[in-house]
């Protein structure tokens, strides 16, 4: 492997001007630096990370810890991270929590121990010691999605309550009145938020939420399923399940089809979180989408902002409905045709 005395030797300069090009300094000629380029090109060579973040303190890497891998927003998620931050000379970690405290601070210790610049985080729950204490020692956090109240880093979200409110009124001018909820964790923001805009927005328009009508989910499709079953056998089912995330409402459609009952037939199904699955269903989802890319790449900014002494700020974007086939929308046309 080619050192940087080779490169030196290479280009006919200092081992002090290879340095200097390297680190994209400006006060190295034209000439120099072509050379220099060249004879990097020519070796081989390639800078010792390592090394470099022990003189610089600083390693150009970011850590991300999200939630859940195996759920498509999050991936999407991470994809932009990266994305973005490779565009700004930054490589990402992943750390998958699982929906697991305990495996979400394992990861944000290990990513501390490997020298991160910087750490992005999607909390899986609010109780998260390490995240508090890496908050307080001043490590450049980012919050992305979900936060953690208390915890003085910036945040970068979309509101869903606008959205979730959409939503209520059109499931209301389609007909329908009895409207149940899959949750998420009420130790997660997001858990909580959605099911209290999807009470308000019931209540804006008169309807009750009875505590039959909440199933507690986990943000997995396990959870979806069994609440759906349960709701399936009320004395009086509702006419439509909202779930509070992807992974729920696949598990709803699962336990839906399980019945041998169908959407929107028997029962219409509108999800948080819309994913590209979801158009590809029979019927097509009903389902409220956040701008993941935007997300990403506006938790990058704020995060590099804060690594490079910048006023770092929180971002709240918006999430929008988008209507499907999956709660009856068919049937509404058909009939307003006759």
């Amino acid at each position: 492997m080619a050192s940087i005395k080779d490169v030196a030797a290479e280009a006919g300069v200092s081992v002090a001007t290879v340095s200097r090009v390297l680190n994209s300094h400006p006060s190295v000629s034209p000439g120099a630096r072509t050379r220099v380029l060249a004879a990097v090109d020519t070796l081989g060579y390639r800078p010792n990370a390592v090394a470099r973040s022990l003189r610089t303190d600083q390693t150009r890497t970011l850590g991300l810890v999200i939630s859940d891998v195996l759920n498509p927003y999050f991936t999407a998620l991470a994809r932009s991270v990266e994305e973005a931050a490779r565009a700004l000379g930054y490589s990402v970690i992943i750390g998958n929590a699982d929906e697991r405290p305990e495996l979400q601070d394992h990861h944000v210790r290990t990513l501390l121990d490997r020298r991160i610049d910087g750490l992005l985080v999607s909390p899986a729950d609010g109780s998260s010691p390490q995240v508090r204490d890496a908050a307080r020692g001043g490590t450049p956090m980012v919050f992305v999605d979900r936060w953690i109240p208390g915890v003085d880093v910036p945040v970068v979200r979309a509101d869903g309550c606008p959205a979730v409110r959409d939503l209520v009124a059109h499931l209301y001018g389609l007909g329908h009145r009895k409207l149940a909820i899959i949750a998420g964790p009420a130790a997660t923001t997001t858990g909580s938020e959605r099911v209290e805009a999807f009470r308000e927005a019931l209540r804006e328009h008169g309807l009750p939420l009875p505590d039959a009508y909440i199933g507690q989910g986990d943000f997995q499709a396990d959870s979806g399923r069994r609440a759906t079953e349960r709701f399936l056998g009320l004395a009086e089912p509702p006419e439509v399940v909202f779930a509070a995330d992807n992974l729920m409402a696949l598990g709803a459609l699962d336990a839906i089809r399980a019945r041998g009952m169908r959407v929107p037939r028997d029962i219409g199904l509108a999800a948080f979180d819309d994913i590209p699955w979801f158009l590809h269903t029979d019927p097509p989802i009903t389902a409220i989408s956040q701008p993941t890319g935007e997300l990403g790449r506006a938790a990058v900014r704020a995060l590099v902002d804060l690594i490079e002494g910048r006023p770092p700020q929180s971002v709240t974007l918006s999430a929008r409905l988008v209507v499907r086939r999956s709660c009856g929308e068919g049937e509404q046309i058909q009939r307003s045709n006759l």
